[in-house]
């Protein structure tokens, strides 16, 4: 439970449960009972603590707060027939044909990948560089960012995985390998207990200097909702970064939430605030409790009968044989998927995936000791300043010239959008073959060493080269004594021998022949100038 999501999810839960039992007009002859069991975010631990929850014949589990234990603790309840709601397993390869059981009562990462590749997309960046954690969250989350971009013509340049439990250590280490790449765009997708780490040791490494674009998943947003008091030693590590948060509409009754889990917490000791997650666990527990009304009225039993395999194995000192199947579970799976409410988090609701409808995120720009709202991403209408809520009842419009967000201040409290690419510190130069000739030396000429080659051809270069959206260092290699002419048959085979990349020909060859002009020519360049 003392986890970022777990402080805000459990206390979220236990007033869900108040609430319902409080209100007539669900459940009005039944108790909802909660029994509650720590996994301590340990796949191990995570089974044996779901079986012994199976033990107490329970009609639905709510979580767990980890994709992984989501991937252990689905094939237990598959098995006993158990409807699974999670309101944070967002890896979105938990998926409804591998655990028919499953129900993701939050968004999936699907969806979240899709905005980041949105935002990668508006600021026309192609290549960004993957920071995430090793484990079936962060590989699941990865392998949906690369799916998204590659629908718009970007892709992963560099996969940064950091393994579970790293020290500084190896997240250094990983880091440094990260910052050689030539992609300055990074995107983070660890968890929130330990991805704070990421940004510190980044700092460190200069790489939370102007010219870098950090996107953080909605973990960072759980993080900074949850922190009762803004460290701004901490904050300074992470300024510039675009976050992405779960929308969940302004309303009154989430402020009235909000207020009376503050009051609890306070009363409680709990020393953290409240993030989106806490708001996803309350619906969870209402939308349980909807669907067990809505099966009492329907005439269904609750009835647990024995698993003859579970049976066959009584002399087994794990007792596998008081488990129990539950008669109804399928009936219960379909009354939770057939949920239809507005609660805390806007409209709950599946779709034919059984993700909820109208997922959407909010993007905001960290910066001073908070952060400031910069837009929207729905899966309806793509990046607008307006909020989701307001969009739906118009046309979809996710047309690149509709896709709007307000200013960002980026790293190095730059407002100038970054290029997102620098040449690799573990690349080559650019290598240009600069013929020298024996005459038009106006044109291009050189002396020993390539910051010696000069001319009107290499102005014209150096100009074009400054006009691209990332540095490209240049080595010129000078070709010939300019006293005889080079033979150009020479120059071919030294780019054929990767000599030289590329080579001045098409200059050097025209500018051979006399050209008669008008006294007054222009030539458009940048800025224009007359000659």
């Amino acid at each position: 439970y003392d986890s970022v999501i777990g402080r805000a999810a459990r206390l979220a839960i236990e007033l869900a449960v108040d609430d319902v039992n409080a209100d007539r007009t669900v459940l009005a002859a039944t108790r909802l009972s909660l029994v509650a069991q720590d996994t301590n975010c340990s796949g191990f631990l995570g089974t044996i603590e779901a079986l012994e929850l199976m033990e107490k014949n329970v009609v639905a589990v709510i979580g767990p707060q980890s994709s992984g234990i989501g991937h252990v603790i689905s094939h237990v309840v598959n098995e006993l027939h158990v409807p699974l709601l999670s309101f944070a397993a967002t890896d979105p390869t938990l998926s409804a044909s591998e655990y028919p059981y499953f129900i993701r009562t939050t968004m999936s990462d699907y969806f979240q990948m899709n905005a980041v590749a949105s935002i990668v997309d508006y600021y026309q960046w192609k290549e960004v560089t993957a920071i995430f954690a090793d484990d079936d969250y962060g590989r699941g989350g990865v392998s949906a960012l690369g799916d998204a971009l590659a629908t718009r013509r970007a892709k992963i340049s560099h996969k940064a995985a950091i393994p579970p439990n790293s020290n500084t250590e190896v997240i250094n280490d990983v880091l440094f390998r990260a910052n050689m790449m030539e992609s300055r765009v990074m995107v983070v997708h660890a968890n929130p207990d330990t991805g704070m780490r990421i940004f510190s040791v980044a700092n460190k490494l200069q790489m939370m200097a102007s010219g870098y674009v950090w996107i953080v998943t909605d973990w960072l947003a759980a993080v900074l909702d949850s922190s009762a008091s803004r460290d701004l030693k901490g904050m300074s590590h992470i300024q510039g970064l675009v976050v992405l948060r779960q929308h969940t509409p302004e309303s009154d009754a989430k402020d009235k939430f909000t207020t009376k889990w503050n009051n609890a917490a306070r009363s409680r000791g709990i020393n953290s605030g409240l993030n989106s997650y806490g708001f996803y666990a309350y619906d969870s527990v209402w939308a349980v409790a909807r669907g067990i009304d809505q099966f009492l009225d329907n005439g269904q039993q609750v009835n647990f009968s024995a698993d003859p395999r579970l049976h066959r194995s009584k002399d087994s000192t794990l007792q596998l044989s008081t488990l129990k199947v539950f008669d109804g579970g399928e009936q219960m799976l379909q009354q939770l998927l057939l949920t239809n409410f507005t609660g805390l988090t806007g409209l709950v609701q599946f779709g034919p995936d059984r993700n909820l409808v109208r997922p959407a995120y909010d993007i905001l720009n960290v910066g001073g000791s908070g952060s400031r709202l910069i837009g929207y991403w729905s899966n309806y209408s793509g990046l607008s300043v307006a909020a989701p809520e307001t969009l739906y009842q118009k046309p979809s419009n996710a047309s690149s010239v509709a896709q709007r967000l307000y200013n960002v201040v980026w790293p190095g409290d730059s407002t100038t959008t970054p290029k997102g690419w620098v040449f690799p510190n573990n690349g080559q130069p650019l290598r240009v073959g600069v013929p020298i000739k024996a005459s038009f030396k106006e044109l291009v000429a050189g002396g020993r060493g390539s910051d010696n080659v000069t001319g009107y051809c290499i102005d014209i270069f150096n100009a074009a080269i400054r006009l691209l959206p990332y540095p490209v260092p240049c080595q010129f290699i000078t070709i010939g004594d300019g006293k005889k002419n080079p033979n150009y048959d020479d120059i071919i085979s030294m780019v054929a021998d990767n000599v030289c990349s590329i080579s001045f020909f098409l200059p050097v060859y025209v500018f051979n022949h006399f050209v008669i002009s008008p006294l007054i020519c222009f030539i458009f360049t940048s800025p224009l100038m007359q000659l």
